[in-house]
């Protein structure tokens, strides 16, 4: 059963507060290395600011997110965009590559979004992608559970997140079919222009709006209040603890 994550995806929030999500793209796209003419699938493309640059390089790329507004700003740059979750993959036999950046953590079961990606690649197709990986954002995660906790509710029940070690996500890839090829987790720390506030609101709704709608604003103002001695530096910049998951691995290539 597809665990869907509650979170509103808001193209024009995404772009006011998260833009450093594509940006920060780069080593991942390198690892992906599109080439002219290969025919690429982008999983969970939110803006398609990455997938424009897999565009650039002469691919041929179709993009999937399950947003409608994040889809709706990807065709706007046109690219071709569809709404699908990433548990729900049609596709067959048809790409060279797959690639995604800063969504899978958003997909469980993990198992039926690798079997989707499975089914999409050619034979020898690889698939290549960066995720929150084991440990990222534990101290906001922390401070939620806690500003949760007061109101009798545990936050990691209301966790649309899978964060997993190196180990743990390789032998998922093997165990769908996959060889690894390479695989790391790189600590991140991200700089949050828009400061932590934003932060939660563009990403952390699944863990707020279950509270009556006046107390959302006084949690969030708690969370902040909690964090701020550890993840605010002195000239007042909000800087989140990531950690990535970075993997290349690819598909057994077809009998000669």
């Amino acid at each position: 059963m597809a665990e869907i994550a509650r979170q509103r995806w808001s193209a024009e929030r995404y772009a006011e507060t998260a833009h450093f999500v594509p940006a920060l793209g780069a080593p991942v796209l390198e690892m992906l290395a599109p080439s002219p003419g290969e025919h690429i699938l982008d999983l969970g493309c939110g803006d398609g600011v990455l997938t424009e640059k897999i565009v650039a390089t002469g691919a041929t790329v179709i993009a999937v997110d399950a947003g409608p507004d994040m889809v709706a700003a990807a065709r706007a740059r046109g690219i071709d965009a569809r709404v699908m979750d990433g548990q729900k993959l049609t596709f067959s036999g048809e790409f060279d590559a797959v690639f995604s950046n800063a969504a899978l953590h958003w997909m469980r079961p993990q198992e039926t979004v690798l079997d989707g990606v499975r089914r999409a690649l050619k034979p020898g197709g690889r698939f290549v992608a960066e995720m929150g990986g084991h440990n990222n954002t534990a101290a906001i995660l922390t401070a939620m559970r806690a500003v949760l906790a007061r109101r009798g509710i545990e936050a990691l029940s209301l966790s649309p997140w899978y964060f997993p070690s190196a180990a743990a996500y390789q032998k998922k890839l093997e165990v769908a079919g996959f060889t690894v090829e390479e695989i790391a987790i790189v600590p991140r720390p991200t700089p949050l222009a828009a400061g932590l506030g934003a932060w939660l609101d563009a990403f952390a709704e699944d863990f707020l709006n279950p509270l009556p709608s006046d107390d959302r604003a006084i949690a969030r103002q708690e969370i902040c209040d909690l964090l701020q001695p550890i993840l605010r530096d002195e000239t007042g910049l909000w800087i989140a603890d990531y950690v990535r998951l970075r993997f290349r691995a690819r598909l057994p290539a077809a009998p000669k």
